[in-house]
């Protein structure tokens, strides 16, 4: 692998730990000014300091982040479909290699969506997404993503999706935590990255997916939603932190949770890695 390539990858997973914390903040590129993200600056600012990676689209970077800031940028590079569409599978490559070496971003995400009428057309959007990488020494993450089926979030269907993604040459995979997780794992040969998805119903079940993810194989999370939408997201992603790359248990979780919720700090704090 070429330095520069490591380079990036080492800027998204931090070689300390070899795992990482990424928030999500690209759910604007097809569901529009999402609750809690309708400014994304106001969203992103006060939580910055706690995420090794930050995952937004170039338009967000260039009016919302910045530039003086050194967390790790993901750019999500695929588009072309809004929440308004029934079948959310019709991406291409909205973002060009040259504009995302241009903004100096770490890695580049697209989706994939294995299983629906656009499945070849968003596999093959990644091959070439990943001979541009190559050529850029650019890292590729492919999102294995199920549109509004959720249905499909099981073992098998995710392990399928995450291997035709890595045999595609991607360096990392986005997927979802399922049901005897460890199966996904070991049938994918790059670091796996797990989505927080849907807002959950408590805090516990959070910290309890990024726990239980973490133990059985993923190098890290990358939530948005169940940070952002929180009524205190900085007391979120403390704690969410605290068990990606701390080991900390749910327990000790909810704990660090509870205790920065009764002091909350909303502002922004030099941005040196924590």
């Amino acid at each position: 692998m070429d330095w520069g390539m490591q380079n990036r990858l080492s800027r998204m997973i931090k070689p300390a730990t070899g795992h990482s914390v990424m928030l999500a903040c690209d759910h604007g590129y097809f569901m529009g000014p999402t609750n809690k993200l309708e400014n994304p600056r106001k969203t992103i600012e006060p939580l910055l300091p706690y995420a090794d990676t930050l995952a937004v689209t170039r338009g967000v970077l260039r009016t919302s982040v910045d530039p003086k800031w050194s967390t790790a940028i993901l750019l999500r590079v695929s588009g072309g479909s809004s929440i308004l569409m029934e079948d959310l599978s019709n991406e291409e490559i909205t973002t060009s290699m040259r504009d995302a070496v241009r903004l100096n971003v770490a890695c580049v995400a697209l989706s994939i969506f294995v299983g629906t009428s656009h499945e070849k057309q968003t596999l093959v959007n990644l091959s070439k997404l990943v001979d541009q990488g190559q050529e850029f020494a650019m890292p590729v993450m492919a999102i294995t993503a199920v549109g509004k089926e959720l249905e499909k979030r099981d073992s098998r269907y995710l392990s399928l999706a995450c291997r035709l993604a890595a045999e595609l040459g991607v360096q990392v995979v986005k997927t979802y935590y399922c049901e005897d997780f460890a199966r996904v794992v070991n049938g994918c040969p790059v670091p796996l990255v797990v989505a927080g998805g849907p807002k959950l119903n408590t805090e516990e079940d959070v910290f309890n997916l990024a726990h239980n993810a973490l133990n059985e194989g993923a190098v890290g999370v990358d939530m948005g939603r169940n940070i952002w939408q929180n009524e205190n997201p900085v007391a979120m992603i403390k704690a969410i932190r605290a068990i990606v790359h701390e080991s900390a248990s749910v327990r000790e979780a909810l704990q660090i949770f509870n205790e920065n919720k009764k002091n909350p700090s909303q502002r922004l704090e030099t941005q040196i890695q924590p």
